[in-house]
């Protein structure tokens, strides 16, 4: 047991710590965003880029942070049926959807690695490099598959307690 509370304080902090490095994008985001509004209605100024940054400083921010978001249970969870069904069962029921969300994510990540390796686009105006955010693609999906294994984990403590 003390070595998955080990991997579980592990993956935690690294979910953490991306994702407190993504929230850090959302401020030149905004700044970006700001001064693009005041550049087109002050001095009919669009700053060139800017769509393109900004698409790239939000999918930093929203893929950082899905692995956190899992930890915190902040995903939409419907619990209509599980609400209505005894411990035991709910229980069974969280581990079934963790393994088929196990699956769907290691998909995820390995077909991020895989394009992301393939990748040899650049952006339309600012030439940037596609690969390295189809490569984040992969390590969030990575990161929230490590989540969804320790919450694997936790549910079978929990299965097996009842």
């Amino acid at each position: 047991m003390a070595v998955f509370q080990l991997f579980r304080t592990a993956v935690r902090r690294t979910s953490y710590g991306l994702s407190f490095l993504g929230m850090f994008m959302l401020l030149p985001l905004m700044l970006l965003t700001s001064a693009e509004v005041v550049g087109r209605a002050v001095w009919s100024r669009p700053i060139p880029g800017t769509m393109e940054l900004s698409s790239y400083f939000l999918a930093v921010f929203v893929l950082l942070g899905v692995a956190y978001t899992q930890q915190a249970k902040a995903h939409v969870r419907v619990e209509m049926l599980t609400s209505r069904l005894s411990p035991r069962a709910a229980a069974g029921f969280e581990v079934f959807t963790l393994l088929l969300s196990l699956f769907i994510i290691g998909v995820l990540a390995w077909q991020g690695w895989t394009g992301g390796m393939e990748e040899r686009a650049v952006s339309d105006m600012l030439r940037v490099p596609q690969r390295p955010f189809k490569l984040l693609v992969s390590l969030a999906g990575v990161l929230l598959f490590l989540e969804l294994v320790v919450d694997l984990g936790e549910a079978c403590g929990r299965l097996v307690r009842r």
